[in-house]
């Protein structure tokens, strides 16, 4: 053999060992690409996954601002009112123990305007009394201060009030004082 032969089989040899070295590689590589891209799929998941998360608690957070806010709106003056509210009870415990007599009438109808103006101005702002007398007692409303045996009522009927209560928005601001009957004492005719 002459040696230009020899350096055609060697070169052919290391041909072969070349593309037996790059066969094994292609595969490792393929193998590894399908790992790598397995992960960034798994990844982009999760991202998905937690941006839409994120996108919900941030509706749920907006949501709850603006009921927060509009909380805030209807009751602003709700301490206001509390105040207020004394006044009214004020004008009319003054009412009720002025006389009625001439000399007075002056004053009577001037305290009334007043109490009438400011019942009107509290309506305004949705504060609404609550004067429940010969309803049923409702707890929610109502806080009874006695209970009285009164055999001409159904058991449980406001009696009389002695505070009216109020509300504001349909949120109790202050409960209605009252006083409630009760049945009539039972006579057990077998004793």
């Amino acid at each position: 053999m002459s040696e230009e032969q020899k350096a055609q089989e060697q070169a052919q040899e290391e041909i072969l060992e070349q593309n037996a070295e790059q066969e094994a590689p292609v595969e490792d590589v393929a193998e590894t690409a399908d790992d790598a891209l397995a992960a960034a799929q798994e990844e982009v998941a999760a991202v998905k996954d937690q941006m839409l998360r994120v996108q919900a608690e941030m509706q749920n957070v907006r949501r709850r601002a603006e009921l927060d806010v509009e909380k805030a709106h209807k009751f602003a003056v709700e301490k206001f009112a509390n105040e207020m509210v004394t006044v009214v009870d004020n004008l009319e415990r003054g009412l009720a123990a002025a006389p009625e007599e001439e000399a007075t009438k002056a004053i009577r109808d001037g305290m009334a305007m007043t109490l009438d103006g400011l019942i009107n101005g509290l309506a305004r702002f949705k504060v609404e009394q609550v004067n429940p007398e010969g309803e049923t007692f409702n707890p929610e409303l109502h806080q009874a201060m006695s209970m009285v045996e009164n055999p001409d009522l159904a058991p449980n009927t406001v009696i009389a009030v002695m505070q009216k209560g109020y509300t504001l928005n349909g949120r109790l601001l202050r409960p209605a004082m009252v006083m409630v009957s009760k049945g009539a004492a039972q006579i057990d005719e077998n004793a």
